[in-house]
C-alpha cells in the first residue's frame, strides 16, 4: 500500500494536495522523482514558486528538519530553485498567467509570466494585470 506524500517529513495536507494536482499521489512515487523533478511537476500543474516551500521539500526528502538548511548548503538550493523557476516561467507554468493569457488580456509591456522587479517581487499581478495600473498606483 503507498504512503500518503504528508508521511514525508515537512509536508502535510496543502503539500500533498498540491502534489495530487500534480499527479503526485504517493511518497513512493515523490522520492522516485526527488525533489527537483517532484517540484518542477508542481510548477507545470500552475503552483506558485516559493523557495521556502522547495528546500522544506528537499529537507523532507532527506529526512532533516526544514530548518536544518543553512549557509552554503542554502544558496546551493536557491540556485537551483531558481533555475527551476525559470525553466516553469519558460513553459508558461503559472496557471493564472497561463489563464489570463487564453483569455486574451494583454500583459504590460515587459512583463511576462514570472519577471520580477528590482526587488524580486513579481512584477505583474492579476489586480495590476486587469486594470492596467501599477501596483499602489490610485485613480480610477
Amino acid at each position: 500500500m503507498a504512503s500518503p506524500v504528508s508521511s514525508i517529513r515537512n509536508l502535510g495536507p496543502s503539500m500533498e494536495a498540491a502534489f495530487a494536482r500534480a499527479g503526485v499521489t504517493s511518497a513512493e512515487e515523490l522520492r522516485a522523482l526527488g525533489p527537483d523533478e517532484g517540484y518542477r511537476r508542481l510548477l507545470a500543474a500552475g503552483e506558485r514558486p516559493h523557495f521556502i516551500a522547495y528546500y522544506v521539500l528537499v529537507m523532507g526528502l532527506q529526512g532533516r528538519p526544514w530548518n536544518d538548511c543553512k549557509g552554503e548548503e542554502k544558496a546551493r538550493l536557491r540556485r537551483r530553485f531558481d533555475a527551476l523557476r525559470a525553466g516553469a516561467t519558460a513553459d508558461g507554468g503559472w496557471r493564472l498567467e497561463a489563464q489570463l493569457d487564453a483569455l486574451g488580456l494583454p500583459r504590460r509591456r515587459g512583463q511576462g509570466a514570472g519577471d520580477t522587479s528590482p526587488d524580486g517581487a513579481a512584477a505583474a499581478s492579476e489586480g495590476t494585470r486587469m486594470s492596467g495600473r501599477r501596483p499602489g498606483a490610485s485613480g480610477p
